[in-house]
């Protein structure tokens, strides 16, 4: 279950990952930085997540 939500959490951060880059390419917004700073805050934060909870806790103790 832990690995499954970690996948889970991998992949909303590309799909956040996907709409930053869809937005700044077709989104008339005055002050894309916004996007920008905030996109790459939630991306490091889902994938980093997701990449704690998939990790195995066997190979921690090596």
């Amino acid at each position: 279950m832990r690995k499954e939500f970690g996948k889970w959490l991998m992949d909303i951060a590309k799909y956040i990952t996907t709409a930053v880059i869809l937005t700044s390419i077709f989104g008339e917004i005055d002050q894309k930085w916004i996007i920008y700073v905030g996109g790459i805050i939630s991306i490091l934060l889902t994938l980093g997540v997701g990449l704690w909870l998939v990790q195995d806790k066997k190979e921690k103790g090596k």
